[in-house]
């Protein structure tokens, strides 16, 4: 699997690679700007991009910004951006564009060698992984703005938080320790309350969640 990489802080770059590679995956390119990302995405077309949000030259959002104008150029482009907070308009931006993989991690989520390679994995199978607290984030100022949140139950609340991390039902039943079937209905519940259509298709429907709470 062919990874691009953007980071300007060489000691993480190089950390970075070395982990990837040790679990497998190609180092397609590892660059350290917006300019050389938009770049490398657009000549090597990688399974995935892990990238940091801010890059040289301006350090705002230039890595965030590569990465979206290379999902114009090549639709469908897994992406999994990296950031050192919960930068909300940042997620919100990244999640509106609603094709291909996406995920957003702190960079903390990284010493965690077995969720890091869980997420690159996740989104370049065209799958969501969005970090617990960019949720949380998400959920808490949504429900400041839109009603029908407030409509869910506790238990749909936490439902919706793991779907939109990219969980299965199976696996939101296992770390809920309920049976799927419920999963199941507390989602048919969700959608409902929240106006969504269903999808049987798992990622559809994380990205429709996912849009609804970024808009």
């Amino acid at each position: 699997m062919r990874v691009v990489l953007a980071e300007d802080l060489a000691l993480l770059r190089d950390g970075l690679v070395r982990l990837l590679e040790a679990h497998g995956f190609e180092i397609a390119a590892a660059v350290d700007n917006g300019p050389e990302l938009l770049k490398a995405l657009i000549e090597q077309r990688p399974d995935v991009a892990v990238v940091d949000v801010r890059l040289p030259p301006t350090f705002t959002d230039e890595g965030l910004q590569a990465a979206l104008e290379a999902r114009r150029r090549v639709p469908g482009l897994p992406v999994l951006v990296l950031s050192q907070y919960v930068e909300q308009l940042y997620a919100r931006e990244l999640l509106a564009d609603g094709s291909g993989g996406v995920g957003y991690l702190l960079k903390d989520r990284v010493f965690d060698t077995a969720q890091f390679v869980d997420a690159v994995h996740r989104v370049a199978a065209g799958g969501t992984a969005m970090d617990p607290e960019v949720i949380a984030k998400l959920l808490t100022r949504t429900e400041q703005r839109h009603e029908p949140l407030g409509q869910l139950t506790e238990r749909e609340r936490d439902v919706l938080k793991l779907m939109a991390e990219g969980r299965s039902n199976a696996a939101i039943a296992k770390q809920l320790f309920v049976s799927e079937g419920a999963v199941s209905k507390h989602t048919t519940s969700i959608f409902g309350k929240l106006a969504i259509t269903a999808s049987d298709d798992d990622n559809r429907r994380v990205m429709a969640v996912l849009a609804y709470l970024g808009a």
